[in-house]
């Protein structure tokens, strides 16, 4: 008889997907060759599959583990959607005949079904087929907070939260603005807000929520999560921290040449710039960064982009020329290198030249930047990043706030960028806690992931959970 199979639906996105696909590999490699994962891919509905993706799919199922993939047919998207979160939430209910097929017609016996945070109308199928049901959580506990509140929250604030007095109040977290509330939370007009909402809810009929963070970083607002103090009194199901959950490639035999020009740089005197697969700026923007980086007088390494051109999945390489201040290349020559295409994060975080990172704040990045011990300046730009920049300084300490202008998409000046960095990078008490947060969270992190540390222990609950139903 065919082993327990663990079925994985994550969504496309490689941040979400390669997560969930590592998580699934430690629960595999916990259970002793028990059970076995399949993969369940939603076909994108615009952008093509990451181009690596049939890589991908044959390097795993070569390598030994007992994972299979399984492209589910692709569906006609909805046409009138207002914003991401619909889309997305609208795009995964079309696909719940298509998994409830496949479920269905598995050989062996279904041990869970782990879903993506934006997969919970999925649950329905689940219930029906009475598969036990997770949720794969790829930000913080901190977000999870917010979304397990927000449905006593939306009863409680009748105005919306730019016009609320005081603070959002979240258990276990400092005093919430409601300037650093996810976007789509900031209209409740909204369908993106009100699918929040349902997401939110339905986390509380699961089975167990798998986090992507380590006890040690958030041990606060995971005790109120674990204690019903996020959900009113709601029974809350089990919360399984088993993060990091980060995976290494080995190292090339060639270095990349960011990593090379890092090796002839001193200790801790490079401050990088990078923000993620889909950041990038609009040119008034790119001179700011340039003019406050040349000010700030340290060394830099900055990934910069293009926007994306319509009908294109991600940001284009940028002629430097046209974007750049004159004669700022020349200037910067000896100090700085600008890297036009993809850049290898976590290689260039892990050496030793690298004291400080510029970055977008999504929880993966902000993950990698806490394995290496490298504090932070917190650039958010969309998704949950506002919050995640607000948890980073005024909750962990790892970061050195800087001044973003929501109202005016996520501006910077030259001026406050040259503070924040000379802040981060120079002796300033503030930049002196950071890199001491920092280094500790790194700790924190390793502890965490080795055996008998909380996430090892997290990890070897859920497994024995689900290889025993």
């Amino acid at each position: 008889m065919a082993n327990p199979t663990i079925v994985l639906l994550p969504m496309w996105g490689a941040g979400h997907l390669m997560s969930m696909l590592d998580a699934g590999k430690r629960i595999l490699g916990r259970s002793g060759g028990a059970i076995a994962l399949t993969v369940l891919v939603m076909p994108p509905p615009m952008d093509k599959l990451p181009s690596d993706f049939d890589a991908l799919v044959r390097r795993e199922e070569a390598s030994g583990l007992d994972i299979r993939f399984h492209l589910l047919p692709a569906v006609e998207p909805p046409r009138d959607f207002l914003g991401i979160e619909d889309f997305v939430s609208r795009l995964v209910q079309l696909h719940a005949p298509h998994v409830k097929a496949v479920i269905s017609g598995l050989t062996g016996p279904v041990a869970a079904l782990v879903i993506d945070l934006f997969c919970t109308s999925l649950l329905d199928v689940s219930q029906e087929l009475a598969v036990p049901a997770y949720v794969y959580f790829t930000s913080n506990a901190a977000f999870l907070a917010l979304l397990l509140r927000l449905p006593a929250l939306d009863e409680e604030v009748t105005v919306e939260f730019e016009e609320m007095e005081g603070v959002v109040d979240l258990a276990g977290l400092p005093p919430l603005p409601p300037s650093s509330l996810p976007l789509p939370i900031m209209d409740k007009k909204s369908p993106n807000y009100t699918w929040f909402v349902y997401h939110g809810r339905r986390f509380t009929e699961t089975n167990g929520i798998i986090v992507n963070t380590a006890t040690e970083l958030e041990q606060s607002v995971l005790t109120a999560i674990g204690d019903g103090l996020c959900t009113h009194g709601v029974p809350v199901p089990a919360v399984y921290p088993i993060g990091p959950v980060l995976s290494f490639a080995p190292p090339s035999e060639q270095p990349h040449e960011c990593v090379r020009w890092l090796d002839a740089q001193p200790p801790a005197s490079v401050v990088l710039l990078c923000f993620g697969s889909w950041g990038s700026f609009a040119p008034p923007q790119v001179r700011e960064i340039a003019h406050g980086l040349e000010r700030s007088g340290h060394r830099f390494l900055w990934v910069l982009r293009n926007p994306r051109a319509p009908g294109t999945p991600l940001p284009t390489d940028p002629n430097l020329e046209e974007l750049l201040p004159e004669g700022f290349l020349e200037r910067t020559r000896a100090r700085g290198l600008i890297w036009q295409t993809w850049a290898p994060q976590k290689e260039i975080l892990a050496h030793a030249a690298v004291g400080g990172f510029v970055t977008h704040c999504g929880w993966n990045s902000i993950l990698e930047s806490l394995w290496f011990g490298v504090p932070m300046l917190p650039w958010p730009l969309y998704a949950e990043q506002h919050m995640n920049a607000f948890t980073l300084v005024a909750s962990m300490g790892v970061a050195v706030a800087m001044e973003v202008d929501r109202k005016r998409s996520n501006f910077v000046a030259a001026s406050e960028l040259d503070r924040a960095v000379r802040s981060l990078m120079g002796g300033s008490e503030e930049g002196k806690k950071a890199r001491e947060k920092a280094m500790e969270a790194k700790i924190m992190c390793r502890n965490a992931v080795e055996e008998g540390g909380s996430s090892s222990a997290a990890l070897q609950r859920l497994t024995k959970v689900m290889t025993s139903l």
